[in-house]
Formats: C-alpha cells, structure tokens, sequence
C-alpha cells in the first residue's frame, strides 16, 4: 500500500504512475546497471529513459549509460562488450548537499575554525 501511494504522489521515489502506463503501453527494456536502474527504449521511436531503483538521482547513471541515454553511441551497453578505458575512474554519484560532500578548509561547513586574516587585503571602498 505504502508503495502505491509514493508512486502516485512522489516522482523521486522510482517511478511514477504515468510512467510505469507510458513504459508497459510503449516501452522495451533494453538493460539495467549495477545500480540496479533499469533502462527503456521506446519501441517505434527515439525516446530511452531511465527507471531509478531508489531515488531519481541523475549522477547514478554509469559514464557508458550516459553515453546511450544521450545519444552519444546507439548500441546500449549490454548490447557490446563496454569496459571502461584505464584512465576511467570508477562511477562516483554526485555528493553535493550530504554529509558527505567535500568541504575544503575554511569553509563554514567545516568543524575547524577559519585562519586569522594576516593583514595584506585592503577592502574595497566605493568612491576611492
């Protein structure tokens, strides 16, 4: 019951009503990632889109997934061997707004205290 009403009222959650009707009315599931997002083609058509496993976060999508929901390359990646190059890193989903996210020193985010001002800046002041 829970999971009828989030898909109804939360279009974060996976996916919503509308879209679980536009993929079973017009969709072919072409492959799924390590993610677990699975990925949809449009049966007479140009559209691919994605169904995220958990919350719709656009840097989950692996760089050769990318690459075909973008229409970089035309053969998905299940479809061929894709291995990524050696000069790759490995997929890393997007931290901005977590705990987790980089904050540098200094930032007012972090628990250490800022450094002192040593004196060589001069404000701006209008007029001069």
């Amino acid at each position: 019951m829970k999971s009828a009403l989030l898909e109804i009222f939360t279009w974060w959650n996976g996916q919503t009503v509308g879209t679980r009707f536009f993929t079973w009315r017009k969709g072919e599931f072409v492959g799924e990632d390590e993610f677990g997002n699975k990925y949809y083609r449009e049966r007479e058509g140009k559209k691919r889109w994605v169904i995220y496993k958990d919350l719709a976060e656009a840097s989950s999508i692996p760089p050769g997934w990318h690459g075909w929901m973008h229409h970089r390359v035309d053969v998905a990646p299940v479809d061929e061997d894709y291995r990524a190059k050696s000069w790759q890193k490995p997929h890393q989903e997007n931290l901005t707004g977590t705990a987790s996210a980089y904050r540098p020193s200094g930032s007012i985010l972090t628990p250490e205290e800022r450094p002192e001002v040593t004196g060589d800046y001069k404000a701006w002041t209008p007029g001069q």
